[in-house]
């Protein structure tokens, strides 16, 4: 066991990727959250593809620079998250309905710039399907120090962000400043999809971002403890992910997906099950 456990270990991308999707797994968990009690699913998954722009833009100028890339779609994600709030605030269309247009929009131009680049099935398919173990030093510090910076964001404005993910009419009633902190919240969003990523790609991002969250809402209704339930899920499915796939050669990304959704569907049969057997009980009669 202590060998199986040390053997991946013994090799430095091993080590560098177990850390970044550690990493990734607690930011992505803590801002999901927020993703599925809002019930934001479809923000994500859009997030995830309208980077596809910044992506394309900085391979068509930088070229395979990792670093040049990441910059490019943060600057992309940031961009995104802030036209669809302000679509959906400045006019009467839904919000889901601002989330399609700029979805849409800014897909079909990730794909229309891709489509001019030779190469790009080679280089930037780690972008779809993701390449932990590819991660260099530079990519960690980067996921690191954005992720803390997620993390304590998250922590500053806690309060707040509860009652408006809980109670948005309560939120305006308290004199919150609503509109800035829904902004906050979406450009938070959009920074933890980039950080993420190089981890799982576009392709599996949403999972990462919702299923920790989900696995968590089934067992408590705390915030702080969903939150935490949430990052422990996804800190341990990284790690046994990452251990599937040095061992069953099966993609990173893919195997840590595949272990979140496990742990999803052994807690739902779980709760499912106690909920069966466990009495229910008898209403008071009104006397």
């Amino acid at each position: 066991m202590f060998e199986f456990l040390t053997a991946p270990l013994a090799y430095p991308f091993m080590v560098r990727g177990l850390l970044a999707a550690v990493i990734v797994g607690v930011v992505c968990a803590i801002v999901g959250t927020y993703v599925v009690l809002r019930g934001m699913a479809f923000f994500g998954d859009a997030m995830a593809h309208t980077i596809l722009p910044g992506i394309a833009g900085g391979y068509l100028l930088n070229g395979g620079d990792r670093g040049a890339l990441f910059w490019w779609a943060l600057g992309t994600a940031i961009a995104s998250a802030l036209g669809i709030g302000a679509i959906s605030r400045g006019t009467k269309l839904r919000e889901d309905t601002a989330i399609g247009i700029v979805f849409a929009g800014m897909f079909a131009l990730g794909i229309a710039m891709i489509s001019t680049v030779g190469s790009y099935s080679v280089d930037l398919t780690h972008f779809l399907f993701g390449d932990v173990l590819g991660v260099s030093v530079g990519d960690l510090t980067r996921s690191a120090i954005f992720g803390g910076a997620i993390v304590l964001t998250v922590a500053l404005f806690y309060k707040e962000f509860m009652v408006l993910a809980f109670d948005p009419v309560l939120a305006e009633t308290l004199r919150l400043p609503v509109q800035p902190l829904e902004y906050l919240l979406l450009t938070l969003i959009a920074v933890a999809i980039v950080v993420s990523i190089q981890t799982v790609g576009v392709a599996l991002m949403l999972a990462v971002l919702v299923t920790p969250a989900a696995t968590a809402s089934l067992l408590t209704r705390r915030l702080h403890w969903m939150m935490l339930i949430a990052a422990v899920i996804a800190a341990g499915a990284a790690g046994a992910g990452l251990y599937l796939s040095y061992y069953l050669g099966v993609a990173s990304g893919a195997a840590i997906v595949l272990t979140c959704t496990a742990v999803f569907l052994v807690t739902w049969g779980f709760t499912r099950l106690r909920a069966a057997v466990s009495p229910r009980p008898v209403p008071e009669t009104a006397v």
